[in-house]
């Protein structure tokens, strides 16, 4: 078992404690996403330990994926946010050790909300996975406020 460090609001905000996209937390994805003509775009190998049925992805950890990718979206063009709704659609199953395509872009913005979609998909461009999301637009000062 991982012995994990005291994790505060102060931590997530300022060490990069995320499980999905933090490169500080020793059990977390570590995604690495980038942004190519305001088009997020990231890979990512999941390993067995993120396995659900034996050999394939959980689909929870998809779904994490996918909520990761709507919310760095807006994150990379500048918009900090906190997810409010999301759908997703699991399409197939998925094995572990594979190299994964995800992709998402925002497809709406008012004054309180953004929405996003992302993929996910197979080297071979097959869509494994799809989601949509409206997210809160925030003020990044609030999230240091206990």
């Amino acid at each position: 078992m991982v012995a994990l460090p005291k994790v505060s609001i102060e931590t997530d905000i300022h060490k990069n404690f995320c499980f999905g996209c933090g490169e500080h937390n020793p059990i977390g994805l570590k995604l690495k996403f980038r942004l190519e003509e305001g088009i997020l775009k990231a890979e990512i190998k999941p390993e067995k330990v993120f396995q659900g049925w034996p050999g394939l992805v959980h689909g929870g950890i998809l779904a994490l994926i996918l909520d990761e990718a709507m919310n760095n979206v807006g994150f990379l063009n500048g918009i900090t946010c906190i997810t409010a709704t999301m759908n997703i659609r699991l399409r197939q199953p998925v094995k572990v050790e594979q190299t994964l395509d995800v992709t998402a872009r925002i497809t709406r913005q008012t004054r309180k909300l953004l929405e996003s979609r992302a993929e996910i998909s197979l080297k071979d461009g097959t869509v494994v996975a799809e989601g949509h999301s409206k997210q809160f637009i925030i003020e990044e000062s609030a999230l240091a406020k206990k």
